[in-house]
């Protein structure tokens, strides 16, 4: 046995699986599955990435350190995939960017593989452009929650907002103070329309979590969510 410190490249134990999702509208998607090494995950990260036309994939780096900690740190599966007509080094998915239009199909077969795969209690987290697909159309699907980091609320309208209000799964946002689109103070406005969501203020954070600091925490606020068993989240790793 060894200890290992932590870092940004760090890479943990895992069975990490190629998969491919198939939308209704015709088209394969790339992604990648990672689960625990021994035992049963239990809850299920289904991740949706930044905005492709601004350099976002499924290896947008908080979602792949949650995938690279998260099932040994946290029995977790974490689903990450490119949406339609993005490229990563897994490969690129089939269509077309379509400015969170037809990425509605993407979210759809991401939710469909979770069944397929009974893969439990799953929860939506979306970075930037990957919140407006959460708040868009994650309420068409059976989740235990969702979390929003680095909400920009460009795509999603009061209406689309104001649907939560009739399910009953958590929501939170997790806003920068320093973020480049929506601040905490101007997020506490734009998300009236959901008086229940609860809207985390990250001191000092910035849209793109940059930094090992800021990493820890974002990392730290999910699995306070889904897995809060297991915080805090240690920063060495007995392998």
């Amino acid at each position: 046995m060894s200890t290992i410190g932590i870092r940004s490249t760090t890479v943990l134990p895992a069975i990490r699986e190629d998969i491919v999702l198939h939308t209704d509208d015709g088209f394969e998607l790339v992604g990648e599955l990672a689960l625990p090494e021994s035992g049963d995950p239990v809850a299920t990260l289904v991740t949706l990435h930044p905005l492709p036309t601004g350099g976002g994939f499924m290896d947008s780096h908080i979602l792949r350190k949650a995938a690279n900690r998260l099932p040994a740190l946290a029995d977790l599966a974490v689903l990450r995939f490119n949406t339609r007509g993005t490229s990563s080094p897994r490969g690129t998915s089939e269509g077309v960017f379509d400015h969170g239009v037809a990425e509605r199909w993407d979210v759809k077969a991401a939710m469909a593989f979770v069944a397929e795969r009974a893969l439990p209690h799953p929860w939506l987290v979306g970075w930037s452009f990957g919140t407006e697909l959460a708040l868009k159309y994650g309420i068409e699907h059976t989740v235990d929650g969702v979390i929003l980091l680095s909400p920009p609320l460009h795509r999603t309208s009061e209406e689309e907002l104001a649907a939560w209000n009739d399910v009953d799964v958590p929501v939170v946002a997790l806003i920068p103070e320093l973020d480049d689109y929506l601040r905490p103070p101007e997020a506490t406005v734009r998300f009236a329309a959901m008086p229940h969501i609860e809207l985390v203020a990250v001191e000092g954070g910035k849209h793109l979590w940059v930094g090992e600091s800021q990493t820890r925490r974002v990392l730290s606020e999910i699995v306070a969510r889904v897995n809060p068993a297991v915080l805090p989240l240690p920063d060495t790793y007995e392998g």
